[in-house]
């Protein structure tokens, strides 16, 4: 068992190397393949997918992780849809019992879903007032007005850290290394969460 992340940059990859450990089982591996940006990724997608699909084993997973940035959510999802579509794969929009490709996409971007674990954001940044989850404006973490990466800087900065601007890998290996996928608040990382728990599920069984 297998799964092929195709993720935008390289925070992602740093954020995904530390938490996935703790969102799958002892035996399934994985790699994190990452791509110099959203546009790239979308570019050279559905080449990659034709390439998997001339390929792949039946107990692999291909996820494919984007931002949402300020596109249509659902217009985003419908592309990565439309493209694995193409390429012959079954996703989980299509059939949630047998899929081979599992599209989600960050709500509006990665750092939403450390906002989603504010405990981990005060364990990696102890100088971080623990009174930073009663406020209102990160209740809901994919709803951060003003872009969520600069509202970490911010946040950041205020204590202490990241003086020179937010270096986003490295704030994402630290931050990543202490998030608890249960009880992480966002909704996009609990449906990303959700398709890894039924991808692993049905090939248990």
């Amino acid at each position: 068992m297998h799964i092929e992340f195709l993720i935008e940059d390289y925070s992602g990859e740093e954020a995904l190397n530390k938490f996935l450990p703790r969102c799958l089982t002892l035996e399934i591996e994985y790699q994190v393949r990452r791509f110099n940006g959203k546009q790239d990724l979308l570019k050279k997608l559905p080449d990659r997918l034709k390439g998997y699909k001339a390929w792949i084993p039946e107990d692999w997973l291909i996820v494919i992780l984007v931002d949402r940035d300020n596109e249509d959510c659902h217009q985003l999802k419908q592309k990565l849809e439309n493209i694995a579509i193409t390429a012959g794969f079954i996703t989980k929009s299509n059939n949630s019992c047998s899929f081979q490709v599992l599209n989600r996409i960050m709500v509006e971007e990665l750092e939403a879903w450390f906002f989603g674990d504010i405990p981990a954001i005060i364990q990696a940044y102890p100088g971080v007032k623990p009174s930073l989850a009663q406020q209102e404006k990160y209740r809901d973490p994919d709803a951060i007005q003003g872009g969520t990466w600069e509202a970490l800087e911010r946040v950041l900065q205020k204590a202490r850290y990241h003086q020179g601007g937010l270096d986003k890998p490295k704030a994402a290996r630290e931050i990543a290394e202490y998030m608890t996928p249960e009880t992480n608040r966002s909704k996009s990382f609990q449906v990303f969460y959700d398709g890894l728990r039924t991808w692993q599920n049905r090939s248990l069984d």
